[in-house]
C-alpha cells in the first residue's frame, strides 16, 4: 500500500503509517495542485489537512485511491460527491482539536478586552503608553455564542469560569437544551442587542455564509468585542471594516479570513483588530492528536475495512454495506432534504421502513438518515459514527418504526420531522439498484432524483406559471436537467423539484419567488 502525506502532518502520525507492514510512506507537501493529479495515481490512501486541494481532477487521476483522511474537521477542500461516486472513503478527525479551538477562541477575547497585542508591540518599540491600551474586564459582562455545538459549549464553560454572563443563539437546537447547559437561550435578534461581547461558533454552510453583515452590526450595542474562530465567511468582511472604521464596535478578534491568507485585505491596517493566522487548532497536543487519530483510522481500514469517522460511508463490514449502500444513501439524502426544508429547532425524527427493507437490520439507516438530518446545520463537524451523539446531545428523539407490508414500493423509507416551527413528511425508495427517488413530500406525490443542483418550488396551479419558471431560467441560460410536478387538485397546489446543470444564483432565485403564483422557492445542495 502506497499513502501520500501531501499536507504537514506531526511526526507521530507519519510514524506510525511507516511503522506498518505493507506500508510505502511519501511526505510531499509541496507538491502543486497540476503536479498532484499527476502523481495521484499510484497511491491507496492520501493524508492531508487544510492545504491540499482533493478536487474533482484529482480524484478522476485516482485510481487505486481507496481512502483520503483529514487531520482535522473542515473538508471544504475536498469533493465528497466525486469521492463517493469513486468508492474513496472520505474521514476526519472531529474530536482532536475542538477543546484547542474552543481556549484559542477565549484566548483571542481576554487579548481583545485588554489591547494585549497592541501593548506588546508598543512595548517592543520601546514605548510606555499605559493609558492608551486601558482594557475592559470580562467579569460580569454579557457573551453571545452563536453556535453552541461542541466549540461553544467548551467555550460556554470557560466564560461562566470567568463570571461572565452567558446568552446563547442556535436555531438547531431546542431552547430546553440550551438551558440545560446553563445559557439563556434568545433569538439572534436578542443576542446582538444584548451582548457585550460576541463569539462565533458555527460551521461554514449556505444558511451561516455572510450570517454576520451589515443589517447585523446595526443591531449590536457600541462598543461590543467580535472574536471569530469558526470559518472566514461567516462574517461579511467589508461590513465588518465599516463598523470598525465608524466606530460601531469595539473590536474585533480573527483567526479565520474569507481568503487565507489575507493579503490585501484592509481589517489587518486598523489598530483594534487583532488577528492570527488560523491558529484554532494549532496546538502541540492537538495536532499529535488529529494526527494520530487519522492515520490509525487510515491503517485499520486500508488492513482490515474498518470504518470510522467516515462522512461518506458508516461503519459496516463489506457484505452489509454492499447490500444497503442504496439505502444508506437514500437515508441521508431524505434526512439532508428534511434538514433544508424544516426550519426551526429539530424536536422529533420519525422514521419507518416499510416493505422489505423491515426484515433488515436497519440500524445503520436511521444513523445514515441523522447525519443527513444534522449536516444541513453542523457540516463537517457530523459523521457517521457520531451522528447519534450529536442528535442526543441536542435532545432530539428519533425513533425507527418498521412494517413488512409493502405499499406502492417493495421498499420505502418515510420520515417525519418536528421541529419547534412545524414539520414535514417525505418519503423515498431506489429505482433500479443506485438510484435513489423522492416520491413523497407531505400531501404530494411526484418522483424526483435526490442529486445534483436542485430548486424547490411551491406555486399555485394556474395556466402558464410552469412556463413562467422555465422561461425565467432561460433567460439567465440555466439549463433544467429534470423537472418533477406533484399536485394536490384540493388545494390547488404544485410543488415542483427541479434540477439545473448548474446552481441557480440568489438574484434568479429572488426573480423566481416575484414570479405571479409562485409562493415559495428554496435551492436545495443534495
Amino acid at each position: 500500500m502506497k499513502i501520500l502525506v501531501s499536507d504537514s502532518l506531526h511526526e507521530r502520525g507519519v510514524e506510525a503509517l511507516e511503522q506498518t507492514p505493507g506500508f510505502e510512506v511519501e511526505v510531499n507537501t509541496s507538491l502543486t495542485q497540476e503536479e498532484l493529479i499527476g502523481v495521484i495515481k499510484n497511491y491507496d490512501g492520501l493524508v492531508i489537512r487544510s492545504g491540499t486541494k482533493v478536487t474533482e481532477e484529482v480524484i478522476e487521476a485516482a485510481d487505486r485511491l481507496k481512502v483520503i483522511g483529514r487531520a482535522g474537521i473542515g473538508l471544504d477542500n475536498v469533493d465528497i460527491p466525486a469521492a463517493s461516486k469513486r468508492g474513496i472513503v472520505v474521514m476526519n478527525t472531529p474530536e482532536g482539536n475542538v477543546i484547542t479551538t474552543a481556549e484559542h477562541a477565549v484566548a483571542m477575547l481576554m487579548a481583545l478586552s485588554r489591547n494585549i497585542p497592541q501593548a506588546a508591540a508598543s512595548m517592543k518599540s520601546h514605548k510606555w503608553e499605559k493609558k492608551k491600551f486601558r482594557g475592559k474586564e470580562l467579569f460580569n459582562k454579557t457573551l453571545g455564542v452563536i453556535g453552541i455545538g461542541r466549540i461553544g459549549r467548551i467555550v460556554v464553560d470557560r466564560a461562566r469560569g470567568m463570571k461572565m454572563n452567558v446568552i446563547g443563539y442556535d436555531p438547531y437546537i431546542p431552547a430546553e437544551a440550551i438551558e440545560k447547559m446553563g445559557v439563556e437561550p434568545v433569538s439572534l435578534d436578542e443576542l446582538l442587542a444584548r451582548s457585550d461581547c460576541i463569539t462565533v461558533h458555527t460551521p461554514m454552510t449556505p444558511e451561516t455564509s455572510n450570517l454576520i453583515d451589515r443589517e447585523c452590526f446595526a443591531k449590536m450595542k457600541p462598543g461590543v468585542l467580535l472574536v471569530n474562530c469558526a470559518r472566514g465567511g461567516i462574517v461579511n468582511e467589508q461590513d465588518l471594516y465599516d463598523a470598525l472604521q465608524g466606530g460601531r464596535l469595539g473590536g474585533a478578534a480573527l483567526d479565520v479570513f474569507e481568503k487565507e491568507p489575507p493579503k490585501d485585505s484592509p481589517l489587518l491596517s486598523l489598530d483594534n483588530v487583532i488577528a492570527t493566522p488560523h491558529l484554532g487548532a494549532s496546538t502541540d497536543e492537538a495536532q499529535e492528536n488529529v494526527a494520530v487519530a487519522v492515520t490509525s483510522q487510515i491503517i485499520d481500514y486500508l488492513q482490515k475495512g474498518t470504518v470510522r469517522n467516515a462522512v461518506n460511508v458508516p461503519s459496516l463490514d463489506g457484505e452489509v454495506l454492499t447490500r444497503l449502500r442504496p439505502y444508506l444513501s437514500l437515508a441521508e439524502r431524505l434526512g439532508s432534504l428534511l434538514g433544508q426544508i424544516t426550519k426551526g429547532g429539530i424536536l422529533e425524527v420519525a422514521v419507518d421502513f416499510i416493505g422489505e427493507l423491515a426484515t433488515s437490520d436497519t440500524v445503520p439507516l436511521t444513523v445514515s438518515l441523522t447525519k443527513g438530518v444534522l449536516t444541513p446545520s453542523l457540516g463537517d463537524e457530523v459523521n457517521f459514527v457520531n451522528a447519534p451523539m450529536l442528535a442526543k446531545e441536542r435532545d432530539i428523539r428519533i425513533r425507527e418504526s418498521k412494517r413488512s407490508e409493502a405499499e406502492d414500493f417493495t421498499s420505502l423509507i418515510s420520515v417525519r420531522m418536528k421541529t419547534t416551527e412545524h414539520e414535514n413528511v417525505v418519503s423515498g425508495t431506489t429505482f433500479g439498484k443506485q438510484d435513489p427517488r423522492l416520491v413523497r413530500i407531505n400531501d404530494f406525490r411526484l418522483e424526483a432524483p435526490l442529486e445534483g443542483h436542485l430548486l424547490l418550488i411551491y406555486n399555485i396551479d394556474t395556466p402558464g406559471t410552469i412556463g413562467a419558471i422555465g422561461t425565467c431560467l432561460g433567460t439567465h441560460r440555466i439549463n433544467i436537467a429534470t423537472m418533477d410536478v406533484g399536485q394536490v387538485i384540493e388545494q390547488g397546489q404544485n410543488i415542483i423539484m427541479m434540477r439545473t446543470d448548474t446552481p441557480v444564483p440568489p438574484e434568479v432565485q429572488q426573480e423566481l419567488i416575484g414570479l405571479p403564483n409562485v409562493t415559495f422557492v428554496q435551492k436545495l445542495k443534495l
